[in-house]
């Protein structure tokens, strides 16, 4: 295929058409064209440049400002401040466009600042020096000069700087050993593997040599897939040699080259295309409950102004035409003549934007920057917070977002995980069944449970190679010596009949296939799964000793006997088949299949074995709440095993559906298996779990149990968690074979719901039963689910979490749902929830990279929701209330003084006020308090977890809260011009001179009562009084006289050479002049008295006569400590108990006659 066109390109640029993308991509090794008769099509490929960033320095400003802009009050105050300068406005248009300025510069400033580091990082990576095979030499390049088809050669430690398939290594047998912490977390080492056609290829001038074509298919973000193949080009006459590969042939960038000297590679995705970078992208968006209803609220505030808008437009012509204003013989005849009284549309409009430009302060521009702060600086107290610091793993919690702070504080619904989240993911063998002989490990050793049956050697022999070979564990090697240069003795504890084997000693030297071995050795096993590590640390402590091995072959070592399997075939595991299998060639000839997975497909496929004595062990072994695994093997005859081959070969080389033909081929091969026997695996819970899942019930949080293990398994760790409780009524819908069934038993569940209401119901359901139930009765299920107390979901896909999580979450109350888990099949459930959590498990770090918030142990959730979420939750509660209530309190006169001014559009604030107003006068305090409020202490928000269901379904940010705010809001403002309108209005002075007050004397009144009682208010809210706190407090109320008489003591025109701005001296010394009475200052105390009077009667009537589940425990905590007070005076005076009792009972007493509480106590 030749290079598109110009014009083509063109217009894919321009999006005009979409480019053409084959379905598979084919890179040539080197970049060279093999020889073929046909080329291979033309693909252009991305570069290596890694681009995390959003801006550029040319495209920050207009790409953050259109960002910006979409936020509807930021776009709101655009629009009001061109109408400012378009019309002939009441005020300055800078009372406007400065507080839009600020609101934009802090946040332009912010993401500024973080797209910086991003640039940064950036260029650190695309900088790094990078070495390539070109022209049979190798050059150093820098990282985002690497090509699709490049060889790369990759250093020890170096991290890998593309996508690319293995080559060869520094070792002959192509293997090497990476860690992939960057894009799973996993620390321990991953074995990689070379084709066998390129392990010799160990140099430049010998891969200059290679003729080599990959085909694979299109970027994918999986990170544990690879659907590929290599053609060698050996000889131009002859059809070249195909080779599948697969995910363990590809090294993926970020992985750190571990014990390996170097590597080569050919670079076959390179940077945006890569996995690491698919996988980066940013997660959908999600949004809190306050913020959502936030949205509504200020949708509410738009409404009101545009109705107080209208109704000022209306009265203004009204008041036109009443014979005080016909009659006024001052004004009328001049506003005739220049015809401010012909009334039309234009005039009409431009009137009602005139009143609009007015009133427009009542939508809080300065809200959003404020919250987006509050939520940043908050979210650093997660991290900070050393009650959730892990010091086994040094990890301290980790807040990947801020914009659900407040969400922490409205969970309803948990889905979590268990492997690994209740439980340490920590596998320990324990027993197992073999030959239908139930052993158990004791002291290290393995016994039979009945002392008088034993397993027959043989099985017992094969049991323990299935476990020492069926695995995909690698072993790193460490020499070892003892003191005299030998090896170190072993144990050797393997014998048939179950008893104490003999003791069996390395010797120095050992004979293996007539090589004489003198290197003892340490094993170290690394493995990708626990479960497979415990069973291969199992099988070398009974006797069967697996010593490592490459892709072509496996040792075990046997009564002091290493014997080598070929390696034939390695059939990895996936979740579909639930088992993986290896084929293997023994030192007889002989070609063996062995097969380990769960009982449901080991058993079904097994034709031999005592499968009934077997499955009733693993049922006793989930009963005991161990994870069980069956074995089988097979062998396989030359015919069989040819055929297998082939079609293997055929599917794994397939670009189209290679899964699904893999999955035939391997169905064919595992099936007429012979029993081995199972193993019981025990996975403890964490430290504190009962506790947290009792704390969390307490809180009103429902708890559900999503896992993939069989149902008696998780069923046993509910109860052991306290997930499920003995006063439970238990049901259960497991083993539905077909919809009908499932319907009926959920019917059958639905009625004896019914006619038994008051119990507690606790819900057993598999994944098998799910498929039904959410296809066909997705209403039904959802009834049952959410009447029940405790709900468990075994045997589950992760797409099925996701659903589960899905039903709840879409349910007719749309509660708040939370899912936390700590693996890659949790992703899912954890994306799809409104609130999603990660455990830094042993899985690896998907989980935690794809969440909101994760911490290292699952019993950090009690502080993190119990305390950091009512935080937080109360904070922007109380954040976004406290704006609407000073806003009112503010601009609502503006509307009073439309009525006294015969709405003339005549403001009654100087423009000075309006534009400093939120953004100086009342700001930082507000601030503070959303980053710093505890409302209560944390020692008795953990102590009482009923009290975090106060705040569910949004308590705090209600509608009767929302009314009580705004309402307390138009209350302050009336106070506020009224009472200072009450003694002005009779052209009163309180000047010594006799001076009456004019309308900016007054409007500073009303502006002065404003910002002192609306700070007041703040401060009988805060309830965690600090130094911080109180500094902000004082630079509010006191910067405020203090910034005025800097505005209006100086004559700033003159100073600033004629700024229009300051172009009217209205203002000039005003303040001064007005608090230079000791009349305006009774006046302040008056009104702060009439203003709070409401309020505090409302709050000390609901504390005394219906208090609230908070102020209960403040009281009790208060009482708690007075009475530890009164009980170390009487202790240090030497009285005895009754005199202490009786000194509680005075104390008592005085608290009960004492009426006066502080409102802050509230």
């Amino acid at each position: 295929m030749d290079r598109p066109s110009f014009m083509r390109n063109f217009t894919d640029t321009l999006g005009c058409t979409q480019p053409e993308v084959p379905d598979s991509r084919t890179v040539c090794v080197g970049n060279r064209k093999p020889p073929a008769a046909d080329p291979p099509p033309y693909q252009a490929f991305c570069n290596n440049r890694v681009i995390s960033y959003k801006y550029t320095k040319w495209s920050f400003l207009p790409k953050n400002l259109f960002e910006q802009f979409q936020r509807i009050a930021n776009f709101y105050f655009l629009c009001v401040a061109v109408l400012q300068l378009a019309i002939d406005s009441p005020v300055s248009p800078i009372t406007s466009i400065l507080p839009l300025v600020f609101v934009i510069s802090v946040t332009a400033v912010k993401q500024a600042y973080e797209d910086w580091l991003r640039h940064k990082a950036d260029n650190e990576v695309n900088g790094r020096k990078t070495s390539v095979v070109r022209n049979g030499r190798i050059q150093e390049i820098k990282s985002h000069q690497i090509m699709v088809g490049d060889i790369v050669r990759v250093e020890i430690e170096q991290e890998l700087p593309c996508d690319m398939v293995l080559l060869s290594t520094e070792s002959e047998d192509g293997e090497c050993y990476v860690t992939t912490a960057n894009l799973d977390g996993e620390t321990n080492l991953k074995l990689f593997r070379s084709l066998p056609d390129t392990t010799v290829l160990q140099d430049a001038e010998s891969l200059e040599s290679l003729e080599a074509v990959v085909e694979c298919e299109q970027p994918q973000a999986d990170l544990y897939k690879f659907v590929g193949r290599m053609k060698f080009y050996k000889s131009r006459e002859k059809d070249p040699e195909v080779k599948s590969l697969a995910a363990e042939n590809v090294l993926l960038r970020g992985c750190r080259l571990k014990n390996t000297p170097y590597v080569f590679g050919v670079a076959v995705y390179t940077g945006k295309e890569t996995k690491m970078a698919l996988n980066s992208k940013q997660k959908g968006q999600k949004f809190s409950s306050i913020e959502k209803s936030m949205n509504y609220y200020l949708i509410v505030m738009l409404i009101w102004l545009l109705f107080q808008t209208s109704l000022s437009t209306g009265l203004k012509y009204w008041s036109d035409k009443q014979s005080n204003a016909v009659n006024a013989w001052y004004y009328r005849p001049v506003a005739e003549f220049k015809g401010d009284y012909n009334i039309n549309f234009g005039l009409i409009f431009t009137d009602f934007l005139s009143f609009l430009v007015l009133f427009n302060y009542i939508i809080p521009i300065s809200m959003y920057v404020t919250i987006e702060m509050q939520k940043f600086i908050g979210s650093k107290y997660i991290a900070w917070d050393l009650e959730m610091y892990d010091e086994d793993y040094d990890e301290p919690a980790i807040a990947n977002t801020s914009d659900l702070n407040e969400e922490l504080g409205q969970v309803e619904y948990m889905f979590t995980d268990k492997t690994g989240t209740l439980t340490e993911n920590d596998m320990q063998f324990r027993q197992c069944s073999i030959a239908g002989v139930r052993y158990k490990e004791v002291d290290g050793k393995l016994e039979p449970v009945n002392p008088e049956l034993h397993a027959q050697e043989e099985s017992f022999k094969n049991f323990l190679l299935a476990m020492a070979l069926c695995h995909t564990v690698h072993v790193h090697k460490e020499k070892t010596s003892n003191s005299n240069g030998n090896v170190a003795d072993r144990e050797n504890n393997y014998n048939s009949s179950g008893e104490q084997a003999r003791a069996a000693t390395n010797k120095d030297t050992t004979q293996l296939n007539g090589h004489v071995i003198d290197e003892p050795e340490e094993l170290d096993y690394q493995a990708s799964s626990p479960d497979e590590k415990a069973l291969v640390e199992a099988a070398r402590r009974y006797g069967v000793t697996f010593t490592g091995g490459t892709q072509e072959y496996l040792e075990v070592l046997v009564g002091g006997d290493r014997i080598r399997y070929q390696i034939l075939h390695v059939l990895e595991f996936d979740p579909t088949r639930k088992c993986m299998s290896i084929i293997l060639q023994t030192p007889g000839g002989d070609t063996l299949l062995i097969c380990k997975g769960a009982e449901s497909t080991i058993l079904e496929r097994s034709t031999s074995g005592d499968k009934d004595m077997t499955l009733q062990h693993v049922n006793e072994y989930a009963m005991e709440g161990l994870r069980t695994l069956c074995f089988g093997h097979r062998k396989l005859s030359s015919d069989e095993y040819d055929s297998f081959n082939k079609q293997l070969h055929d599917a794994s080389t397939a670009l189209d559906d290679r899964d699904g033909k893999l999955a035939v081929a391997f169905g064919n091969v595992e099936a007429n298996l012979h029993l081995l026997g199972a193993t019981g695996v025990e996975d403890r819970l964490q430290d504190g779990v009962p506790e947290t899942i009792q704390a969390l019930r307490e809180a009103g949080i429902k708890v559900w149990v999503l896992t993939g293990d069989k149902q008696e398994t998780a069923v046993n760790i509910s109860h052991s968690c306290s997930h499920f409780k003995p006063a439970m009524r238990e049901i259960t819908c497991v083993k539905q074979e077909n919809t009908e069934q499932c319907g009926n038993t959920l019917w059958r569940i639905t009625e004896q719901m019914q006619l038994d209401p008051n119990q507690q119901y606790a819900l057993t359901i598999d994944g098998m039963s799910l498929v039904y139930a959410l296809g066909d009765h997705l209403d039904t299920l959802r009834e049952i689910c959410l009447k029940c107390v405790a709900v468990l979901c075994c045997r589950m896909s992760p797409l099925q979490k996701a659903k589960v999580v899905k039903l709840v979450k879409l349910s007719p109350s749309k509660p708040s749902t939370m899912a936390i888990g700590d693996g890659a099949n949790d992703v899912s459930m954890i994306q799809e929830a409104h609130l999603g959590i990660g455990i830094m498990g042993k899985e690896g770090r998907q989980a935690v990279r794809c969440s909101d918030y994760a911490f290292a142990k699952f019993r950090f959730l009690q502080k993190m929701l119990l305390v950091h979420g009512a935080w937080y939750y109360i904070r922007i509660a109380t954040t976004v209330q406290y704006f609407m209530y000073k806003n009112l309190a503010f601009i609502t006169a503006q509307l009073y003084y439309a009525f006294l001014s015969q709405f003339s559009e005549q403001t009654v604030y100087d423009s000075f006020f309006l534009t400093f107003y939120n953004i100086t006068c009342t700001s930082l305090p507000i601030f503070i308090y959303g980053i710093m409020e505890q409302h209560i202490r944390p020692s008795v928000l953990s102590s009482n977890p009923s009290l975090y269901k106060e705040n569910a379904r949004n308590n705090a940010f209600s509608l009767r809260n929302c009314l009580y705010w705004c309402l307390l809001g138009v209350w302050h403002s009336l106070v506020f011009f009224y009472g200072n309108y009450f003694l002005f209005h009779n052209e009163a002075s309180f000047n010594r001179d006799g001076e009456m007050v004019g309308l900016i004397t007054y409007g500073t009144m009303v502006f002065t009562t404003t910002v002192l009682i609306v700070n007041f208010k703040l401060c009988l809210e805060i309830c965690y009084w600090n130094w911080i706190a109180v500094v902000g407090m004082v630079i509010s109320i006191f910067g405020y006289p203090i910034l005025t008489a800097l505005y209006g003591g100086i004559l700033w025109y003159e100073v600033l050479g004629g700024w229009e701005f300051f172009e009217v001296t209205t203002m000039y010394r005003i303040l001064m002049m007005s608090l230079s009475s000791w009349t305006s200052w009774f006046l302040l105390l008056g009104l702060t008295v009439i203003s709070f009077l409401p309020d505090y009667v409302y709050k000390m009537t609901l504390y005394y006569f219906h208090p609230s589940e908070q102020q209960k425990a403040r009281r009790r905590r208060k009482a708690e400590q007075n009475t530890t007070k009164v009980t170390a005076i009487y202790e240090n005076t030497g009285m005895d108990k009754d005199d202490v009792n009786m000194g509680n009972s005075m104390q008592k007493d005085e608290d009960r006659g004492t009426k006066t509480q502080s409102v802050t106590e509230l």
